[in-house]
């Protein structure tokens, strides 16, 4: 029987299974990374990437680490942008295009088909705090949706934006933002990934904007640490191999088992 949790839940293993090194220099990363990025399409022969810009960090950050490497390739990178409805911060999305400075911009509303599907789901008796819940990932995965149906039209691959702090937390959404051809942003700690929008040049605003999953209607924007129970900055602290107090790891240790699931293959007879 093959356990999909993992067989220490030490701090050591943790990092190590999430590939977060012990060094890390800004600059050596963000051309390692690009330099990744173009390699993986010369060898797979793709016209380029697609990626949802949301105008939070990660995705600020592996836009312009994708645009960069298709500008190396003479390849195509399309941001998209895939509000449901009018976004709240659309003014902070319009600042992270400008700054990526992509080939092309798609924009798709997800909001007739999120409210379609939904409402042909007959769940209209469902509990309002779980319907939101659950209309959220729905919001994340016809993102999912949308950029895979561009990037097939065109012949390219879809970028990922999870890094090792999510990772951690299983915050994303199975088959939704967790879903990607390839994810330029694993290993690294939400600090580091700040260093690296720093190193780009990335708008300052962006750079300490306030993470934010804000997929829920009933807690719109809500504070992706709030919703954890912890900051980033200790998480951050726990997969660099630093010291954390007691509640902190328990919470991040026990989120780390309790979404194993979201980090392995689904599995088959042979594990149960």
């Amino acid at each position: 029987m093959t356990s999909l949790a993992p067989t220490h839940t030490d701090q050591d293993s943790i990092r190590r299974a999430l590939g977060v090194p012990d060094d890390f220099d800004a600059v050596e990363e963000t051309e390692r990374r690009i330099g990744f990025l173009a390699d993986y399409l010369r060898s797979t022969g793709a016209t380029g990437y697609v990626l949802g810009i949301s105008g939070g960090l990660d995705s600020t950050v592996a836009g312009r680490l994708a645009s960069l490497a298709c500008s190396q390739t003479g390849t195509t990178f399309t941001a998209m942008r895939l509000p449901y409805g009018v976004q709240h911060d659309e003014d902070d999305a319009a600042d992270a295009v400008r700054f990526i400075e992509p080939t092309r911009t798609r924009t798709v509303d997800i909001k007739p088909a999120v409210d379609g599907l939904f409402g042909e789901s007959g769940l209209a008796d469902l509990d309002p705090e779980r319907a939101d819940f659950v209309k959220g990932n729905v919001k994340a995965r016809q993102r999912m949706v949308a950029q895979y149906t561009v990037a097939g039209a065109e012949g390219s691959l879809v970028i990922g934006t999870d890094q090792a702090a999510e990772a951690v937390m299983g915050f994303f959404t199975k088959y939704g933002d967790g879903a990607c051809d390839v994810a330029p942003l694993l290993g690294l700690t939400k600090s580091r990934v700040r260093e690296i929008a720093r190193h780009l040049g990335a708008p300052q605003h962006l750079v300490e904007k306030v993470p934010t999953a804000d997929l829920e209607d009933l807690r719109p924007g809500l504070p992706d640490e709030e919703a954890y129970g912890v900051t980033y900055a200790e998480i951050d602290a726990y997969l660099v191999g630093e010291d954390v107090g007691d509640e902190a790891r328990t919470i991040i240790e026990t989120a780390y088992r309790a979404t194993a699931h979201k980090r392995a293959l689904p599995p088959g007879p042979e594990d149960v």
